[in-house]
């Protein structure tokens, strides 16, 4: 049997961190979808469960697509030549497999976007590649939710917030930056920042969340850890972020 070629239409579409973060906006973006496709990093994949939640509550089908692996051989991408190359192959096979999914069923196809599209997420990279037309409806982004349970403004007066990864800390503190918002935790290095203050968040808005601030010298790396696998435990997944301000 020869396979079918169907025109296809994609709406990229923020959702924050789950159905309560799902703007009126997105939810009317949702409803014009004739499904989402979404990729599966397992079968018991924690937070594909979390975008079918989001589906089942506005009536759209989810298309789960086996997410091909990425290479994450220390050895290949601990320089940032090797780690964008180990990324750049990663989203070429995600986009070939998004393109059969899509060939085959045409119609309006959903991409559901944790946080903000615009923010550490390659969506859009990867949907400029597949040739079809789209559209992008923004959400809430997990600095804007950490600002807002902490109680903060991101930056001082008059002066800017650095947003990064952990990958990246240790470089853009040797550049002089000493107000970053960082993302992609993991296991950053904070060695030597005993007077700088954190205020950090993990899994923003599910059950597990988790809440940290003070000077991190007297909350030690050890807390961020533990919090950490505190809303792993909980929730089965774990996203966190923080921002860090240098003494004046």
């Amino acid at each position: 049997m020869i396979a079918s070629t169907r025109s296809a239409s994609i709406r990229i579409i923020g959702f924050g961190m789950g159905p309560q973060h799902v703007t009126p906006e997105a939810a009317d973006a949702l409803r014009s979808c004739d499904y989402v496709v979404a990729a599966a990093k397992s079968a018991d994949d924690p937070l594909l469960a979390v975008r079918r939640q989001v589906c089942e509550e506005y009536g759209v089908e989810l298309v789960a697509v086996p997410d091909p692996e990425r290479d994450r051989d220390p050895a290949s991408t601990t320089a940032t030549a090797g780690y964008d190359q180990a990324v750049r192959e990663w989203h070429a096979a995600r986009v070939a497999a998004y393109r059969d999914v899509l060939e085959q069923r045409g119609g309006t196809a959903g991409f559901l976007v944790w946080g903000d599209p615009s923010l550490y997420d390659s969506t859009i990279r990867i949907v400029e590649q597949l040739g079809f037309d789209f559209d992008v409806i923004p959400g809430i982004s997990a600095p804007q939710l950490l600002a807002a349970r902490h109680r903060i403004v991101l930056h001082e007066v008059g002066r800017p917030v650095h947003v990064t990864t952990a990958r990246r800390l240790r470089e853009d503190i040797a550049t002089g930056q000493t107000n970053l918002v960082v993302m992609l935790g993991s296991a950053p290095d904070l060695e030597g920042l005993e007077d700088w203050q954190v205020w950090y968040g993990a899994n923003l808005g599910a059950p597990g969340e988790q809440l940290l601030s003070g000077r991190l010298g007297e909350l030690g790396e050890a807390s961020l850890r533990v919090a950490r696998e505190h809303a792993r435990a909980i929730d089965g997944w774990v996203m966190d972020l923080y921002l860090l301000r240098g003494p004046r």
